[in-house]
């Protein structure tokens, strides 16, 4: 097969390096190729909000000079891999929307430290991706420029709020892309594409240049189709950066312990999570399904109990919404952002843009974290829900001392139909499993293992570690790997589908990104979003 016809993105990370390092390709080819296949699938699942052609053709350009050279080793353990980018990560010279019609016009003068260092270890970044707006939601329903679609059934939602992350790399679209998480917004559409996505520590991977949500839940971390691939991305991005007073010294290498097999470890079980109302028959079997074959393996299963984690949803949507009121009262329409036309005082133009430019449910919580800081209400709802956090990490630092690390549920359910869920509160159920791990600040990950007896989608089981020992929930996830093998590409998308799902995006790419001039294709003149 000629290199122009390769799905490069479809390709593990070692497969790619190989065939670099033999010369069977080179790296332009796998730029050209990879930009081509997102123009001719993307229509289908919208995962791409502008492609990056310029940066990714000189980044090529790098990688094969030092192939040339015999230097390949030098360029970073990603070199020549497609990657691509939640549209919440700064990329200079590129729209930085958050999916959001407050943002259609605003081009990052900077680039965020987890981009830089995915772009320095030699990924070939291919472009930024659809999200829900501000990253409020859980389908991408919520996104401005209209929602991402699941590669698995292009009638269902991607999971939320990385919709966008999770659909490129199931697509085949991306190697590697990378998600946000404040509450399972990494681990929920993993689990709901079918892909491995890993949420690490808290502060194992900087935060600066990502727009925030909430600033002490959320974390970055990658999507991939196998474990080793997301713990090389998680080599990558980790690691100390003083331009984030929270990121910390990581110094472990993720892919070190990968081989080792699960035998002597003690994996815990929550029986509240396997309890739980709303859990589908389905997804519950499939998470006994995956510990039976890890004590199969040798690990040694144990029962430990979270007696707090039911008040996690409370304790997050009083957090959360808090966060959330603070970090986006810097979009003002007079420093950047959606500016109504036609006022004449500061207060109308202020309340008309934000009206305008923000959607319903960054709307909804702006409001709620408005009224649960306001004087009489911050004593009542904003400590105590500090407090549950506090009895929340203790019951976890409680359970490590019984187990290396825990495996639950990611979501009650396999990806739902567009429109299915419309109810905000039902809506944020689909959290109920992962929203405990942000407050507590522990790595948890979801692991793809096989389709549902019920839906034929698929299913992810969620893998949690202690803080800062991402390691354990990697090597157990890869013990996993080799009974259900890596994550496939969805079948309508997959290098020999007889008839591929895909269909011709018109993409925007970042070289035409001019301050001041709304997303091309994707929003209206006068900045709000385009059907």
């Amino acid at each position: 097969m000629a290199a122009a016809e390769r799905a490069f993105p479809a390709m593990g990370v070692r497969e790619i390096r190989a065939g670099l390092a033999a010369r069977e390709f080179s790296a332009r080819e796998i730029a050209e190729a990879s930009l081509a296949r997102i123009r001719a699938l993307d229509g289908a699942t919208h995962a791409y909000l502008e492609t990056t052609e310029r940066l990714a053709l000189d980044q090529a350009e790098r990688i094969d000079a030092a192939v040339a050279a015999g230097e390949l080793s030098a360029c970073g353990p990603l070199a020549g891999v497609p990657v691509a980018f939640k549209d919440n990560m700064n990329l200079a010279g590129t729209h930085t929307t958050c999916s959001s019609a407050m943002l259609a016009n605003y081009v990052s003068p900077y680039t965020a430290t987890c981009v830089a260092r995915t772009i320095e270890a030699g990924g070939i970044p291919l472009g930024k991706l659809n999200m829900d707006e501000f990253a409020f939601g859980s389908s991408t329903e919520t996104s401005a420029f209209g929602p991402s679609r699941n590669p698995w059934d292009l009638e269902r939602v991607p999971g939320g709020s990385s919709g966008g992350s999770a659909a490129a790399v199931a697509a085949g679209l991306a190697t590697i892309a990378l998600g946000s998480d404040t509450g399972g917004s990494i681990r929920q559409p993993g689990s709901f594409c079918g892909t491995v996505a890993v949420k690490p520590t808290y502060g194992v991977v900087s935060r600066y240049g990502v727009v925030a949500f909430g600033s002490s839940l959320d974390q970055v971390g990658p999507f991939a189709r196998s474990v080793e691939d997301a713990a090389l991305a998680c080599n990558a991005i980790a690691g100390r950066d003083a331009l984030d007073c929270t990121s910390q010294d990581v110094r472990t290498d993720f892919t070190a312990n990968l081989a080792e097999g699960v035998r002597g470890m003690r994996v815990g079980i929550v029986p509240a999570f396997m309890e739980a109302q709303g859990l589908t028959s389905e997804v519950k079997a499939k998470v006994e399904e995956a510990a039976n074959h890890l004590s199969a393996l040798g690990a040694k299963l144990v029962e430990v109990e979270l007696p707090n984690a039911q008040a996690a949803m409370s304790a997050y949507y009083v957090l959360g919404p808090c966060e959330a009121f603070s970090n986006l009262a810097r979009f003002d329409s007079v420093r950047y952002g959606y500016r109504d036309p036609g006022h004449k005082d500061l207060g109308g133009q202020y309340e008309a843009s934000r009206a305008a430019g923000f959607g319903p449910e960054a709307r909804r919580r702006i409001m709620l974290g408005s009224y649960l800081l306001s004087a009489g209400v911050y004593d009542t709802y904003y400590y105590p829900a500090q407090q549950v956090r506090t009895l929340i990490t203790q019951d976890y630092a409680r359970a490590y001392e019984q187990v290396d690390c825990i495996l639950a549920p990611v979501s009650p359910r396999t990806a739902f139909r567009f429109g299915e869920v419309s109810d905000p509160t039902d809506m944020y159920l689909s959290d109920m499993f992962t929203i405990s791990i942000n407050i507590a600040g522990n790595g948890g990950m979801s692991m793809p293992v096989g389709l549902g007896a019920d839906t034929n989608l698929p299913v992810g089981v969620q893998l949690i570690s202690p803080q800062f020992k991402d390691e354990n929930m990697l090597r157990a996830a890869a013990a996993l790997e080799t009974v259900y093998g890596p994550a496939p590409v969805a079948p309508g998308f997959a290098p020999d589908a007889a008839e591929p799902l895909g269909r011709p995006a018109s993409l925007p790419d970042a070289a035409d990104a001019v301050a001041g001039v709304d997303l091309l294709g994707l929003a209206g003149a006068d900045g709000k979003a385009g059907e």
